[in-house]
């Protein structure tokens, strides 16, 4: 699974005019399940993400977690995540799970979180959004649960 991770004051996810979800300080998570992802690529990305230490300790380090501070996430589901973009002008998403797989895969990956004690809110899955973010920091991260053993 990918996953591009914003730190963040405030974020929302809107659809049709309605906020679906939100979050307070914490992370804005934008995820993709690739093809071959399973479960334990889900709970394996959503532990490192809960324990990365992006967050200011009181020496103004960037040394505590999501966990240590009690944020929140706000995780939203983004194929595009999956972008081939090595030839041509139009990126290529073959790379990124079956719809219903990416389904899946997003709603485990969020209760993975919600398991561990982070409050989760999420976006809707394969809907037209609208999202919102103050960026803290800025913080932005780039992680494939493929990248680590």
């Amino acid at each position: 699974m990918r996953a591009l991770i914003q730190r963040v004051t405030e974020a929302s996810v809107e659809v049709e005019g309605q906020i679906v979800g939100q979050t307070g300080p914490g992370l804005l998570i934008l995820v993709c399940a690739m093809r071959g992802d399973d479960e334990t690529a889900a709970d394996k990305l959503a532990a490192r993400i809960a324990k990365l230490r992006i967050f200011h300790d009181e020496n103004g380090k960037m040394n505590r977690s999501l966990l240590d501070i009690g944020g929140g996430a706000l995780v939203v589901s983004q194929f595009t995540l999956a972008a081939d973009t090595r030839s041509g002008n139009r990126p290529g998403f073959s790379t990124a799970a079956a719809p219903e797989d990416g389904r899946r895969l997003y709603e485990y990956f969020s209760d993975s979180l919600r398991s561990q004690g982070i409050a989760t809110e999420n976006g809707r899955f394969g809907a037209e959004m609208k999202v919102r973010l103050l960026n803290d920091g800025p913080v932005t991260i780039w992680m494939d649960s493929a990248d680590r053993a």
